[in-house]
C-alpha cells in the first residue's frame, strides 16, 4: 500500500482504540446506535422499541416529536429491551435483583484455555444504583439500568462485594485443525454448537444478515473444537451452497473439500455484475484494509466493486488517501474478471446520497449540511462536478419508508433528515443522474415504485445496486454483509473494463437482483433498447428467471402491470399505443439467497416509441410536479442555510426541473 493509505488506516486504528465502534464521531441517533448493532442482529423491534421507550415517558406526543427525542436515549438500555431476557453467543447477562446477582450465558467452546472476549450486559433491576467492579474499574449502574462492559472469560467482576464466577461463559473442547478446499476463492461458513462460528487464523469475526459466521478464501486451515461441525460453502449469487457435517479428529487435521454448483454464468452472456456502493472504512468495530476487500471480492466471484470515500457525521472523508492515490486506476487485485476502484459517496441527508463510479480525481467536496452546516450547494452541483470528472452518478439506498406508487409524493418526502433521496426527481428531470440504486439495504418496492414514476415521467436513468456493505463492520445486518449480495448486471461490449462497465451502465443495459438471474425482451431488445413502433403494431415481451427463490415474474408497462405468473418465463403480446416502457421484475418471500427482506431482481426498460414521440406519461409528470412543490417547502422549512442566496439556488434548480416536466405535457 502507499505510504498514505497505511498512515490512514493507522489513524483509523487510533481512534477505534480510543472511541470503539463510533470512532469518535459526531454523536447523532445513528451514530450513538453502532453500540447497538453487534446485539441486535436478527431482531426486528429496535425502531418499536425505541418509540416505546420514548412514549413512555412523553406521553401524548406524536411519532414526529418522538423522533426528535432519540439522542436521549441509552443504548445499553435500548439492547436490553431489545433482546427482552435473552443472552447472545456475543453477550452475557449479569442480573442485579434485590435478591442478589445471577449470570447468564451461552457457554462458548475454548480451545486450549484459550481467553473467551465477549460482552456482558449489566442488569439491574434495584431501585437504587449499584456498583460493579470490572478488571479493577468502578462502573456505577443507575436504578433500573443498563450497561454494555467488553471482558474476557478472565476478568475480575465484583458485585455486591462478591466475585462474580464466570466459568459459565466458556466450556473447555479438545482441539482439532480442519482444512477447506474448494479450488477457487469462495465464502465459508463453519459453525458448531449454538451456532458458535470458527476463522483461520486473522480473519475477522465476521457475520451476516442471517446471522451466520462467514469468511473467504481457498484452503485455508482453521483451529476448529473435536466435535460435530456444519461447514458450507457459497460463491455470490450465480452459485448455490454446498454442506457438510463433519467431526476432526482430536489433534489431526481433517480436510474437507467441497465446491458450490454454478446456478448461472453471467460473463458468458456478455454480463458482468456490480456493487456501486461499498465502504472499505466507516467507523466500525475493525479497521478495513484493501487486502481484505479484495479477497473478499474474488470469493464472492464479483465482477465489479465500487469502493467509496465518504464522511460518517463529520468533516473526516474515510478512505479520501486512497482515492487519492488510486483515482482512475484499477485496484491492485483487479484481473480480467474483476474490477476494482475507489469512487465516492457524496452525502446530504436532507437531500440525499449519490455514488460516483470511475472518477479520475477526488472531487473538490465530499458532503454538505453535517455539524449544522448549510444545506448548500443542491446535489446538482455535486453531480456536475462528478460527471467532469467522468464518474457514472446514481442515487444510493434511496427510500427507507414503506411506498407504494399510488401514495402522494409528501409520503417519500417527509420523514427527516434520512438520508431519502429527495433531490432525484430534479437531477434525473435536468440528466443530472445516471441510475437509482433500486436495489438496496433499504426498501426495495418504495425505491421501485419511485423509480417507475421517475422513467414514466420521461426520465432515462438505469436502475443500480449499492449494497452499503462495510468491511469495517463484523455484525451490521445487511452492512456486514459481503460486498455484492445485491448487483447490477450490465450487458458490457467487449473486455471487462471500468470504461467498458460504466459505458453499459449509462446506455441502461442493466438489471439489478438479490440473487436471481432476470432476463427481458422485447421484440428481440434488452435492457436500454428504444423501439420505434407504429400505432397498432404489436410485439412479443418475455420475461425469464432462473434461480430458486423466485416466486413470481412480472411484465410491466407504464400503466401498471401487463402480464403476471410463476418463475422461469413469462410471455405477453403488447399493442402500440401510447409511448411506454417495458420493466421485468422477480419477487419472492424471505430465502436463505437473499441477504434482506425480500427477494427482488428488476430491469432497465426497453422504452418503446410510438412515432418517435417518448414516453411522459401525464399522470407520472403531474407526480414528479407535485414531488418538486413538496421539496421547495420542505427545504423552506427545514434547510440550513448561511446566506440569502443559498436557498434560492435549490429554488433555481427546481424550476429548471419544473420547465422539464411540464415541457414533457405538451
Amino acid at each position: 500500500m502507499p505510504l498514505s493509505v497505511t498512515r490512514a488506516l493507522g489513524e483509523y486504528r487510533t481512534l477505534l482504540a480510543e472511541h470503539g465502534v463510533t470512532w469518535g464521531e459526531d454523536p447523532v441517533f445513528y451514530v450513538r446506535s453502532m453500540v447497538t448493532d453487534a446485539y441486535l442482529m436478527g431482531t426486528t423491534t429496535f425502531w418499536e422499541v425505541c418509540y416505546g421507550m420514548l412514549g413512555a415517558r412523553y406521553p401524548g406526543a406524536t411519532a414526529q416529536e418522538l423522533g426528535t427525542r432519540l439522542d436521549e436515549l441509552d443504548m445499553d438500555e435500548v439492547v436490553r429491551a431489545v433482546l427482552a431476557g435473552r443472552v447472545l453467543g456475543n453477550l452475557a447477562a449479569l442480573r442485579l435483583a434485590a435478591g442478589g446477582v445471577t449470570l447468564e450465558a451461552r457457554a462458548q467452546a475454548v480451545l486450549d484455555g484459550r481467553p473467551l472476549r465477549t460482552t456482558l450486559l449489566v442488569d439491574s433491576a434495584r431501585p437504587e444504583p449499584a456498583t460493579v467492579l470490572v478488571d479493577g474499574r468502578a462502573h456505577v449502574i443507575a436504578s433500573g439500568g443498563a450497561r454494555l462492559i467488553t471482558i474476557t472469560s478472565r476478568s475480575e467482576v465484583v458485585a455486591d462485594g462478591a466475585p462474580v464466577d464466570l466459568s459459565p461463559l466458556t466450556r473447555a473442547a479438545p482441539a482439532a485443525r480442519l482444512r477447506v478446499r474448494a479450488g477457487f476463492p469462495c465464502k465459508w461458513t463453519v459453525y458448531g454448537e449454538h451456532g458458535q462460528g470458527w476463522y483461520p487464523e486473522g480473519a475477522p469475526d465476521r457475520h451476516d444478515y442471517h446471522v451466520m459466521p462467514y469468511f473467504h478464501g481457498d484452503d485455508l486451515v482453521l483451529d476448529v473444537p473435536a466435535e460435530p461441525l456444519t461447514v458450507r460453502v457459497s460463491r455470490g449469487m450465480e452459485y448455490a451452497s454446498a454442506e457438510a457435517v463433519v467431526t476432526p479428529a482430536p489433534g489431526e487435521e481433517t480436510l474437507v473439500e467441497l465446491a458450490p454448483e454454478r446456478l448461472y454464468d453471467a460473463a458468458a452472456r456478455g454480463w458482468y455484475g456490480g456493487d456501486m456502493h461499498v465502504h472499505l472504512n466507516w467507523a466500525g468495530d475493525m479497521v478495513g484494509t484493501p487486502g481484505l476487500a479484495g479477497v473478499m471480492q474474488h470469493g464472492e466471484d464479483l465482477h465489479v466493486l465500487n469502493l467509496v470515500a465518504g464522511n460518517v457525521s463529520s468533516e473526516r472523508v474515510y478512505d479520501s488517501e486512497a482515492l487519492e492515490h488510486w483515482a482512475g486506476r484499477d485496484l491492485p487485485w483487479s484481473d480480467a474478471s474483476h474490477v476494482a476502484r475507489i469512487g465516492v459517496e457524496y452525502r446530504n441527508d436532507l437531500l440525499g446520497h449519490l455514488y460516483a463510479f470511475g472518477v479520475s480525481a477526488p472531487p473538490s467536496r465530499f458532503h454538505t449540511g453535517f455539524l449544522g452546516t448549510a444545506d448548500w450547494p443542491p446535489n446538482s452541483v455535486a453531480c456536475e462536478e462528478l460527471r467532469a470528472l467522468g464518474a457514472v452518478t446514481g442515487y444510493s439506498h434511496p427510500f427507507h419508508a414503506p411506498f407504494a406508487e399510488t401514495d402522494a409524493p409528501d409520503k417519500a418526502l417527509r420523514q427527516g433528515r434520512d438520508c431519502s433521496s429527495r433531490e432525484i426527481v430534479a437531477d434525473a428531470a435536468l440528466g443530472l443522474v445516471d441510475t437509482l440504486d433500486v436495489l438496496s439495504q433499504t426498501s426495495i418496492t418504495a425505491t421501485a415504485a419511485v423509480y417507475r414514476r421517475l422513467i414514466g415521467a420521461g426520465n432515462r436513468i438505469a436502475v443500480t445496486a449499492g449494497t452499503d456493505a462495510m468491511v469495517s463492520f463484523t455484525r451490521r445486518g445487511n452492512q456486514s454483509n459481503p460486498p455484492g449480495w445485491a448487483r447490477v448486471y450490465a450487458r458490457v461490449d467487449g473486455p471487462l473494463s471500468a470504461a467498458s462497465f460504466a459505458e453499459a451502465v449509462r446506455r441502461g443495459r442493466t438489471f439489478g437482483t438479490t440473487g436471481p438471474w432476470l432476463e427481458l425482451s422485447a421484440a428481440g431488445h434488452g435492457p436500454g433498447a428504444t423501439l420505434d413502433l407504429s400505432p397498432g403494431e404489436r410485439i412479443t415481451v418475455t420475461a425469464r428467471s432462473i434461480g430458486p427463490e423466485v416466486e413470481r415474474l412480472q411484465i410491466r408497462t407504464a400503466d401498471g402491470v401487463l402480464a403476471e405468473g410463476p418463475p422461469d418465463e413469462l410471455t405477453a403480446e403488447l399493442v402500440a399505443g401510447e409511448p411506454t416502457y417495458v420493466v421485468a421484475v422477480a419477487t419472492g418471500g424471505p430465502h436463505e439467497r437473499s441477504f434482506t427482506r425480500e427477494v427482488y431482481a428488476h430491469t432497465s426498460p426497453v422504452y418503446l416509441d410510438v412515432d418517435g414521440r417518448h414516453v411522459a406519461r401525464a399522470e407520472d409528470v403531474a407526480w414528479c410536479l407535485e414531488w418538486l412543490d413538496t421539496l421547495e417547502r420542505l427545504l423552506r422549512e427545514e434547510g440550513t442555510f448561511e446566506a440569502p442566496g443559498q436557498l434560492d439556488d435549490h429554488l433555481d434548480v427546481i424550476d429548471r426541473a419544473r420547465r422539464v416536466y411540464r415541457d414533457r405535457l405538451t
